[in-house]
């Protein structure tokens, strides 16, 4: 569970650090666009209110869901780790899960919103949609849970 709880509280500040810079102390939120390395990357500012891709995007009473989901969603994956014990690895995945989805949960509760801006293109191909740190740590600790947490049983039974 070790590995969980670092691992979380990692992705938790690097995510919640690159935004107070990002959107803040470079005034993203103002200017709207930085060029860093065009196309290759572009901060973007977005005000995420639904999920991926802007999807169920709604008011007030969907802000309030989508933080009970994602901490709800948290809460199940920390209490796997805890009952099952599996590897570092595993645990690590967890950890980039829990720790991104409370990186969203704390925009929301502060914003109403989620702070997108970074925002990629490449080979002719424009992207129109932005993301954040946390946004990269669900999708990796998902897929890392995916692919690693095999089959659910405990091996150190």
């Amino acid at each position: 569970m070790r590995w969980t709880v670092w691992t979380a509280l990692a992705t938790l500040a690097l995510d919640q650090i690159t935004k107070v810079v990002v959107v803040w102390w470079m005034d993203l939120a103002l200017r709207g666009v930085i060029e860093v390395w065009p196309p290759y990357l572009t901060l973007r500012m977005a005000w995420n209110r639904g999920v991926n891709f802007g999807l169920f995007a709604g008011g007030d009473t969907t802000r309030w869901i989508l933080i009970a989901l994602a901490l709800g969603i948290a809460a199940w994956v920390g209490w796997w780790m805890w009952r099952q014990r599996p590897g570092p690895a595993v645990q690590a995945s967890a950890g980039l899960l829990i720790g991104g989805a409370v990186g969203n949960v704390i925009d929301r509760l502060l914003y109403g919103a989620v702070a997108d801006f970074l925002n990629m293109s490449c080979c002719g191909i424009e992207n129109p949609y932005a993301f954040n740190v946390a946004d990269i740590a669900i999708f990796l600790g998902a897929a890392g849970l995916a692919l690693l947490a095999g089959d659910g049983r405990n091996k150190r039974s």
